[in-house]
């Protein structure tokens, strides 16, 4: 059967992959995981080291923990391919977006600072041509046409970025990281009014919270969050401490954390809904 990504993508058996998984709900919300997939390309296994053929830096178990997002009628969209293909939450010219140490576009090094690749096995420049024209551009494009037409029907939308990260990552930050860390670029991609939203929901909780603390928001919270234009763009990067299994190295998931976190995050959501245009009430509220 032939591949609709023009060979850069496995098949299995006679499925043929897409770069993603979308549901369209009808609701002002869009939820964006673009670091949940675990899919190589053709022939890339061969090419890791052993640390990373794990998949060690994968946001894990994403899709699960919003697993009511179809309940609640609320768009998603999640990665089927793992951020070592391809970083989705990167530009596309692969611009640095901290100051401080990262990953790119493709990454070369773990987040423990070991080699993605074996020696001289790094991707072709013209595979990553490839690998951004079918998979990066249809991922974000895909964004792009819900966003838009959400926002025809509602009059405004809000793009949230599902991310997690180990609590200990000594590259990116020093120490423990909090449990629940939004990001909105510093105030630019959404309204204020949305970031009090979900901080005083997480406020009401026993977990610790962070705005625009190590994590600000990815490429795709500040390309997309444009509050001028009524979309506005939220990240948040959980710990995966607050879900995951303690000390187990092969990241299973906790069923009693999972129900207790997924429960949070629903009630978070349901907040969102219920406020309205982030717009309008920052404007209740300034005056």
């Amino acid at each position: 059967m032939a591949n609709d990504l023009g060979g850069v993508v496995e098949n299995e058996g006679n499925k043929i992959l897409s770069p993603f998984n979308f549901f369209q709900g009808d609701s002002p919300i869009l939820v964006s995981m673009p670091h949940s997939g675990t899919k190589l390309i053709t022939g890339m296994q061969q090419r890791m080291t052993e640390q990373a053929k794990v998949l060690p830096d994968t946001d894990w178990f994403i899709p699960e923990l919003y697993d009511f997002l179809q309940t609640m009628n609320i768009s998603n969209i999640s990665a089927n391919y793992s951020r070592y293909v391809i970083d989705l939450n990167r530009p596309s010219d692969d611009q640095p977006l901290y100051a401080s140490k990262t990953t790119g576009l493709f990454p070369d090094i773990l987040f423990s600072e070991q080699p993605v690749f074996l020696a001289e096995q790094i991707h072709s420049e013209a595979l990553k041509m490839q690998i951004k024209t079918k998979i990066w551009a249809p991922y974000h494009q895909k964004i792009n046409d819900e966003l838009t037409r959400i926002k025809n029907k509602f009059g405004y939308a809000i793009l949230f970025d599902a991310h997690s990260i180990a609590a200990f990552v000594p590259m990116l930050f020093t120490g423990k990281l909090p449990d629940f860390n939004f990001g909105n670029n510093d105030g630019v991609a959404c309204a204020p009014a949305l970031l009090n939203i979900v901080d005083k929901v997480i406020a009401a909780t026993p977990y610790q919270q962070v705005s625009n603390g190590r994590f600000k928001g990815g490429y795709i919270t500040r390309s997309f969050g444009k509050p001028q234009q009524q979309i506005h763009a939220i990240q948040l990067e959980l710990s995966q401490a607050t879900y995951l299994k303690d000390n187990a190295n092969n990241y299973q998931l906790d069923p009693a954390k999972k129900t207790q976190v997924s429960a949070l995050l629903q009630q978070l959501f349901q907040a969102l809904l219920a406020a309205g245009n982030p717009s309008d009430l920052n404007i209740k509220e300034n005056r």
